[in-house]
């Protein structure tokens, strides 16, 4: 049906400059709202579109949604087929500009009011719909998923329980998205952490983000409001010394200098006590050079802290410390309930309990607290000392204790000893030193201190104390801590020249947030975390590409369709345009290629294609139970600059050219696996690695190997010689072939070969070099005379090298030993194939390429990397695999290579949820097992 000019203005795309009506907030639409004409701004959440003219969509504005829908309604602002088809394709995230009418549901017999949606008593009768800002390219993950995901609110839980108790040595991020309360249903999308760190920013659209650091600026304003007393002040985050241990800073360079990233802003708050400013607060950075992957630390945070005049003892800050924090508690319950119950959909904690007298529990009597209960640390068996500081486990054990004792989960610890504190930490007064060594003896084992800390849900989130102000004090607490006064001058100043008593205390917004909330990990209480993982090095970057014509960052247009390839000498097929319209793969792997994008060559794979750039992605198509399952193999897809992620990225979420086939598995590099477990939220683990020699201008010095040596050594002997060819004489490729069916034929008599590339040697010779061991041909009958020729010798070991990327140089596509006539028909020459080798290899090293890679090869074990679990599954995985290994002989290509000269690199075996079960399997083992 044509559509008049009115209808077709109704909806489609509008220019940043269109003339806007004035816009209503989902949070002030209701009831009274019915029968009202308005106008919003807002996202789309999600889309469903029950039929052909029926589709509901979901608007959002930051924590508020509401339900809008699209059907026939009687003239004259009906929408027409044409806009409810149009809008049905629209990408969740597109910005919209939205002209409806408020109405009542139509709601299900039953049914008391519209589920999902923020507002729940009216819906939205859409009559025009146009798209401020387009999603350029499907999103990893949308909200609408993120917010339903069962993977924030039960993945890692179990982790938190299985730590070490080391505070600073944990690895328990790595295996996190192995850890779940529960199994999600299938039919939940899951969201593990990794994917929401890795595309940020859908993240923090999320209602759960939204509401995590609504309540996280609440907790920073109230305690800038509580302290409005004191003098809020801006300290700098480079200084000349470190103001605690060495080993936790990050040193840079200063003009010629050594400078550091403040640990904290403890230094210059001391100093404007110093210089009698009475009292003083500051938000602000810190940073932490610990390597702890762990759920509890960050490498950047934001720290809380205050530093004030002591008049009677430590106490007085330990007192305003703690009103601070019950403000901000108080202020999180009533002011933000909305988003604390937001949160709790996702993280399932009760409300925190305080008193209205907090406890304050000495050290001593809190470690005898653990002793009387029969609490031992699982790792030494032992129960824990008053002398020492205490361990993950042992904080969150006390705190259990004191939680069944007191009935709260926030409570103080005062007295700490001497070894668990800064070289700047007052010790405690003789009166109360004495007063401890009364009650616990020689178990105190040792001085304590005029410091606290602050516990809620039994970890710590501050500590505090009392400063040393003396200077000569201080001067021999650093000496004993082996802090050097280098670069400190400026701080010792103002204790040289007289400081009040003092003291303060620092707390972790990040840390406090993740605690009172209940988050499974600090990551989420961060907007955007650092951890050691964090900032990458970028890849190695591409010079000097050798098809300048196939530069995927020309693009080939955006009429094309996604194109699929078969092999190297098909066209594309199922595609609207001509093969001609993509660079070649070959000229992409020469661009930007790995040793695996090789593969593709055979006929075996399809290649999908970008129809923007022109990015290779290539699948090779197994059949399971009639159904085509697509197994994906590319270390880095073809593309610049790094290579890029975004095609693949985009091909397996969302991309389905060919509708039955099914990602199972993929063989990644590192960096691939990375963006595919953290966007995609995919699974890997690890039984394969890249051999790859570093030649640097010269051949490594394993070829001086005395075994390797021997047998180039028995090779010259017995008149071997190594020619090299980018061409060669039909008559010698003849024999090549020749010998290469018998090689075959060898082969099938030992069974199943696992291989993961046909054995087609001439295929794109354009981009290949050829070593050709030659042995001298005997006369039949005897030693006889040995012919000169090249037609008279016979060719015993073949070295093909392809030419790959610039970051790569190149691949030892094959290596095939020949039978020998000289001995046996089926035994290999000695030394022939490391003649061949040993050549190829200084041939590369001649070039100043650098780089030679063999290709994957098995390795040992099998290790699980993300989201495989650790259990007994696992388990029996690893043995099943390195049973595989023994029976096919997996490690002899890898222990070769080894003598060679070459170091593993880590492949990776990625597989979407679901993908690698037992039909996946069986496809993996028809892929790459040639049966004979």
């Amino acid at each position: 049906m044509k559509e008049s000019e009115e209808e077709r203005n109704a909806y489609g795309e509008i220019d940043w400059d269109w003339d806007n009506e004035e816009q209503v907030q989902i949070q002030n639409i209701s009831s009274h709202s019915v029968n009202q004409t308005i106008h919003i701004l807002a996202r789309i959440h999600t889309i469903r579109a029950v039929s052909s003219s029926l589709v509901f969509i979901v608007f959002r504005q930051q924590l508020d949604t509401i339900q809008g829908v699209l059907s026939p309604t009687p003239p004259p602002s009906s929408p027409t087929p044409h806009m409810i088809h149009w809008a049905s394709r629209l990408n969740p995230e597109t910005i919209v500009h939205v002209k409806a009418i408020v109405q009542k549901p139509n709601l299900p017999k039953g049914g008391e009011r519209i589920e999902g949606t923020s507002v729940h008593d009216v819906e939205l009768r859409i009559l025009e719909l146009h798209v401020l800002s387009r999603v350029a390219e499907p999103v990893p993950f949308t909200v609408y998923d993120a917010d339903i995901s069962a993977g924030a609110a039960g993945a890692e839980a179990e982790a938190d329980n299985e730590d070490d108790g080391d505070k600073n040595t944990e690895d328990d991020f790595n295996n996190s998205d192995s850890q779940s309360q529960s199994h999600p249903s299938p039919l939940t999308p899951y969201i593990p952490d990794r994917s929401r760190i890795a595309s940020r920013i859908i993240h923090l659209r999320s209602l759960t983000a939204q509401s995590t650091f609504r309540i996280q600026s609440t907790i920073s304003t109230v305690f800038r409001t509580h302290l409005a007393d004191l003098e809020y002040i801006h300290t700098p985050k480079l200084q000349g010394g470190a103001s605690e241990s060495g080993a936790s800073v990050f040193k840079l360079k200063y003009f010629g200098r050594t400078a550091f990233l403040a640990q904290s802003p403890q230094l210059f708050k001391q100093m404007s006590i110093a210089a009698d400013y009475g009292g003083v607060y500051e938000v602000g950075p810190v940073f932490r050079a610990e390597n702890s992957n762990t759920k509890r630390h960050l490498t950047e945070y934001t720290g809380l802290d205050l530093e004030m005049m002591v008049r009677r003892d430590y106490h007085e800050v330990m007192l305003v410390v703690d009103s601070v924090l019950k403000a901000i508690f108080e202020e999180v319950y009533t002011k933000r309930r909305r988003e604390v119950d937001v949160l709790k959909a996702q993280f399932p904690t009760p409300d925190l309990v305080w008193l209205p007298k907090t406890p304050v529990i000495a050290f001593a009597d809190g470690i005898q607290m653990l002793i009387d209960s029969g609490w031992t640390d699982p790792s030494s068996q032992q129960p824990p000392l008053k002398n020492q500081d205490l361990s993950t486990r042992a904080e969150i054990q006390l705190g259990k204790l004191i939680k069944e004792k007191y009935n709260t989960d926030y409570y103080i610890l005062d007295l700490f000893p001497k070894s668990a504190r800064p070289f700047y930490t007052m010790p405690a007064s003789t009166k109360l030193q004495k007063a401890m060594e009364r009650k616990h003896g020689d178990s105190l084992g040792g001085l304590v201190t005029s410091s606290f800390d602050i516990f809620v849900r039994g970890q710590e989130i501050t500590t505090g104390g009392q400063r040393i102000h003396d200077y000569g004090m201080l001067v021999d607490a650093m000496a004993e801590n082996d802090i050097s006064a280098r670069g400190l001058e400026e701080y010792l100043d103002g204790f040289r020249w007289g400081a009040p008593p003092h003291g303060g205390a620092g707390i972790g917004l990040e840390r406090l947030l993740m605690l009172v909330l209940g988050l499974n990990d600090i990551r989420n209480a961060s907007m955007y975390p650092r951890d050691p993982k964090s900032l990458p090095e970028p890849p190695k970057a591409l010079e000097g590409i050798r098809h300048p014509e196939a530069d995927t960052l020309s693009g080939v247009g955006s009429e094309v369709g996604v194109g699929i390839g078969s092999g190297i000498g098909s066209g594309i097929i199922s595609s609207p345009s001509p093969s001609s319209s993509f660079p070649p793969v070959p000229s992409l792997i020469a661009n930007y290629g790995d040793a695996a994008n090789t593969s593709w060559l055979d006929d075996r794979y399809l290649v999908w294609r970008d129809p923007r750039s022109g990015a290779a992605v290539g699948h090779n198509l197994g059949y399971v139970e009639r159904k085509t399952i697509s197994s994906t193999l590319s270390p880095d897809e073809q593309s610049e600059p790094k290579p890029d992620t975004t095609t693949t990225t985009t091909t397996l979420a969302h991309s389905k050219p060919l509708p039955p086939l099914k990602p199972i598995w993929l063989l990644a590099s590192s960096h691939l696996e990375s963006v595919l477990g953290s966007r995609l939220g995919w699974s890997s683990f690890t039984c394969i690695a890249e051999s790859r020699v570093e030649l640097e201008g010269e051949v490594p010095g394993a070829l001086d190997d005395k075994e390797v040596g021997r047998k180039i050594r028995k090779a010259e002997s017995e008149g071997i010689e190594v020619g090299v060819w980018a061409a060669m004489s039909l008559h010698l490729k003849h024999q090549i072939d020749d010998r290469i069916k018998e090689w075959r034929e060898g082969r099938r008599k030992k069974g199943g070969q696992v291989r993961l590339t046909e054995v087609e040697v001439w295929r794109d010779s354009v981009h290949r070099q050829y070593f050709v061991a030659l042995a001298p041909r005997k006369r039949e009958g005897g030693e006889g005379k040995e012919e000169g020729g090249v037609d008279d010798k016979i060719p015993v070991a073949l070295v093909v090298l392809h030419q790959l990327s610039p970051m790569y140089g190149f691949q030892v596509k094959y290596a095939l030993d020949f039978p020998s006539s000289l001995s046996t028909p089926t035994t290999p020459t000695t030394g022939a194939i490391e003649s061949a080798l040993t050549t190829a290899m200084h041939s590369v090293a001649s070039t100043g390429s650098g780089r030679l890679t063999f290709g994957t090869s098995a390795t040992s074990r099998l290790t699980p990397t993300r989201g495989v679990g650790s259990g007994m599954r696992v388990k029996i995985l690893g043995h099943a695999y390195e049973a595989i290994a023994e029976r096919m002989a997996l490690r002899g290509k890898g222990e070769f290579r080894k003598k060679m000269g070459a170091e593993e690199e880590d492949v990776y075996v990625c597989y979407p949820r679901g993908g690698l079960g037992t039909r996946g399997v069986k496809a993996v083992l028809d892929f790459c097992v040639a049966e004979s």
